[in-house]
């Protein structure tokens, strides 16, 4: 239950006002700007690459939805950075037919802030929050009755002018996004009636990603320079996407401006990015722990404060893809360089003898 100051107190007839002061972007009917990262935007099932299972399924609920006239379930995606939360929850929206509000949970501070767009929100409408395990405790308790009742609970005033208001909502579908999903606390992943995992994306996803979003940039690039750019893309679509700009920066000033294999490759070792999509600070995280810590087990803490890195950046940007691809591994005492890890930085992997000295 929400519990508002004299100054916060907020009435039926003050929505409007509430509505203007929220820290929300609110395309009109799913319609994006021109911007590079939404004018690359897929708006449907068909021209969204990838994920197949879960647009399958997406696809069976939506049309459930449509025949029976009612709103979506809540829905909870999570995953790895950059590989399409945001935009399938507009994709959601737009074969829906409904606006969506798009907020992120560190930008929902007081309760006004969740209260006004709760109280905005029309029947049907979608409400996506990204980061949603970042939501402050008073944030989420407001939610709880607005998800399952479709209700907002509110105590205003003090003392012997309290009161309690029990506001009805239209129903309205929640799509939270997280990148963390095990912080999210069991009271609000119960309420999500539909849990989905984003998987990275495989090579051939990604050069046909490259090549969609070569063409809506107008971009040439060939079927061998998709695959040069998708196989260091780290899996990625958002990734994949921001190196084809850079590529092509590459043709337009030292070639002769079309994107070919040769092109791919040797823009993207200018870039420093190797055959693997590692970077600079992919490349220091591994050689330190070869270097100073015999390879491992090592603390996360450890290693972002020998590489003046945030702990987060290493655990949510680097340590995910390097998982996936097996050059690190994670152990109860810390992490450690795999076996294949030692091969693509070409170094010796120790003996254990070695290492026991």
């Amino acid at each position: 239950m929400a519990i508002l100051s004299d100054n916060e107190d907020i009435g039926i007839d003050n929505k409007e006002s509430l509505h203007k002061k929220n820290p929300i972007i609110k395309p009109e009917n799913i319609e994006y700007d021109k911007t590079f990262e939404n004018s690359i935007r897929p708006k449907d099932f068909d021209s969204y690459i990838g994920q197949s299972a879960l647009k399958e399924t997406l696809k069976i609920t939506l049309q459930a939805a449509r025949l029976r006239e009612k709103p979506l379930d809540h829905m909870l995606f999570y995953g790895p950075p950059g590989l399409g939360k945001t935009t399938i929850a507009g994709v959601i929206a737009s074969q829906m037919g409904v606006e969506i509000l798009i907020t992120s949970a560190p930008a929902l501070e007081r309760p006004r802030d969740i209260i006004g767009i709760l109280m905005s929100l029309k029947g049907g409408e979608i409400l996506f929050i990204d980061e949603i395990h970042r939501l402050n405790k008073v944030a989420e308790e407001i939610l709880y009755p607005a998800m399952e009742d479709f209700t907002l609970d509110m105590t205003t005033g003090k003392s012997q002018t309290a009161k309690t208001l029990r506001i009805p909502l239209p129903k309205f579908t929640l799509i939270g996004a997280t990148t963390k999903a095990g912080e999210l606390s069991s009271p609000l992943r119960d309420r999500f009636g539909m849990i989905h995992r984003l998987e990275f994306y495989t090579i051939d996803e990604l050069a046909q990603v490259v090549k969609r979003t070569a063409k809506i940039l107008e971009i040439d690039v060939t079927e061998e320079g998709a695959k040069a750019i998708a196989k260091r893309s780290r899996g990625t679509p958002r990734i994949a996407n921001r190196l084809i700009k850079r590529v092509s920066d590459f043709a337009i000033v030292k070639y002769d401006g079309k994107i070919d294999e040769v092109v791919a490759n040797e823009s993207l070792d200018i870039l420093k990015i190797d055959e693997f999509g590692l970077d600079n600070t992919d490349r220091a995280l591994l050689n330190l722990i070869i270097e100073k810590y015999d390879g491992g087990p090592v603390g996360v803490e450890t290693i972002a404060a020998a590489l003046s890195e945030d702990v987060r950046t290493i655990e949510d940007v680097c340590e995910p893809y390097l998982l996936q691809a097996g050059l690190l591994q994670r152990t109860p005492r810390g992490r450690k360089v795999s076996p294949e890890g030692y091969r693509h930085l070409g170094r010796k992997m120790p003996s254990e003898q070695t290492r026991l000295f």
